[in-house]
């Protein structure tokens, strides 16, 4: 049955292989023709099976909680490199990432008065733990960081300090999302600088079935580090009730969480070379890692399963591309990007020769269309290819470019670039959750 998985896979093989064979020059009429029966054959073998949502599903099913230094992880790795020798792609490598190493541990929380009961929570990525015992102390919901600000040093020291920042939906999903991390992000630093011992933040995400989200947070270097987790919206919504009522709460947080050595990791990469510019290089991808609440097979399984489509197609169609099509499995995006970062050091001298980076990490929902970032020549390039995708809906070109992986190679060496650009009301739902399932 047609999904729209099918569709993110057939619409990206299409797309790469069209700017794989164009130049930097507008596309007359007769050459994007050239591009109609191919098309055609790329969309039938991509959507006419379900190949690829069964090694999605062997992949997220096999390989769940692969966060940066998690055997996990390295066992994803290995597969998929494995993997890619079987579909006969070339020049597969493992190229090698020291990775931060953060890991869970035991973790809970609970309201010990005004009477007890557990909240759902979730360690942010890269928190510090709590002693055995745990940090016990008085809450103080504030609602963003201008109402922490009005409370003062003398109200948020001692306090375990909530964040209850509602995410929108009444505006993009993305921009929504980017607030939240706001607050996940530096929270526990704004609140450890007014002397807070906790920070607890509404997960970023839509109220859903009190799931907590997990996701990467950072300590600044002028505040004490204090332990931060998420906790599911239904809960931020209660303490927000009580404090409203005039209770008062008293909360106890326990976190495990540690920090241990840099551990050894690797991107994957794997090629079809170029029949006619084999030295020039059309880079797509995601990242193979995922946080370890999650099977990830959203964020970021579904990417990767789609942009490596685009070569395995290819291989078994026999259209082979002008310019070299380079997929990358990259690491580490979830808390650190250095696999991104490692890619951009190794080819530093490279990358002029890179044509376009694309990248797939925003789930593998109805297609809309592509946010691109480059010249308004190559926009035109891009918008004459992505009318072939019309089919498929894919056909719209935006500014919304994201990808992180990415990022540092665009920047470092001017590539133009460009993303899926999807349907994302439901992703937040999931996204950082235990549910992010094949399903």
């Amino acid at each position: 049955m047609f999904s729209s998985f099918d569709g993110r896979r057939a619409a990206t093989v299409v797309l790469v292989v069209a700017l794989c064979g164009t130049t930097s020059r507008l596309l007359g009429d007769a050459s994007l023709e050239a591009y109609r029966a191919p098309t055609a054959l790329i969309i039938a073998e991509a959507t006419s099976n379900a190949n690829a949502w069964n090694r999605l599903a062997e992949f997220s099913d096999s390989f769940p909680a692969r966060l940066s230094g998690s055997v996990s992880l390295q066992k994803a790795i290995d597969w998929a490199a494995d993997q890619m020798k079987k579909d006969g792609l070339e020049n597969v490598r493992l190229e090698k990432v020291m990775v931060p190493h953060w890991v869970r541990g035991t973790e809970s929380a609970e309201i010990v008065e005004p009477f007890p009961q557990p909240l759902v929570m979730a360690a942010l990525g890269g928190s510090v733990g709590t002693p055995p015992d745990g940090v016990q102390a008085e809450a103080i919901v504030v609602k963003n960081y201008d109402d922490l600000e009005a409370q003062g040093a003398a109200r948020i020291k001692g306090k375990i300090v909530v964040y209850n920042f509602v995410f929108r939906t009444d505006i993009d999903p993305l921009e929504a999302y980017r607030q939240g991390t706001a607050y996940r992000g530096a929270g526990a630093s704004r609140a450890a600088k007014l002397g807070a011992v906790g920070a607890l933040v509404r997960s970023v995400g839509p109220t859903g079935q009190r799931t907590p989200h997990t996701g990467g947070m950072r300590y600044s270097n002028d505040a004490p580090e204090i332990p931060v987790a998420g906790i599911s919206a239904e809960d931020a919504d209660k303490l927000q009730r009580m404090q409203d009522r005039k209770q008062r709460v008293v909360v106890r947080m326990k976190l495990g969480a540690q920090t241990l050595p840099d551990a050894e990791s690797a991107n994957v990469i794997a090629e079809l070379r170029g029949r006619e510019k084999p030295d020039e290089v059309v880079l797509i991808g995601g990242h193979i890692d995922s946080w370890d609440l999650a099977a990830g097979a959203m964020d970021d399984g579904g990417g990767c399963i789609a942009t490596w489509e685009a070569l395995r197609v290819l291989k078994k169609l026999n259209l082979v591309p002008r310019r070299t099509i380079r997929v990358g499995l990259f690491v580490n995006e979830e808390n650190g990007t250095r696999g991104g970062q490692a890619y951009r050091d190794k080819y530093a001298d490279l990358l002029a020769k890179h044509v376009l980076a694309l990248e797939s990490d925003n789930g593998v929902l109805p297609l809309k269309g592509w946010g691109f970032n480059g010249t308004d020549g190559a926009r035109s390039v891009v918008q004459q290819i992505a009318s072939l995708l019309k089919p498929l809906g894919g056909d719209q070109i935006t500014d919304h470019f994201d990808g992180a992986d990415i990022q540092a190679s665009v920047r470092a060496g001017g590539i133009p670039a460009i993303s899926p650009e999807v349907d994302l009301h439901r992703y937040f739902f999931v996204h950082h959750t235990p549910s992010v399932t094949v399903d």
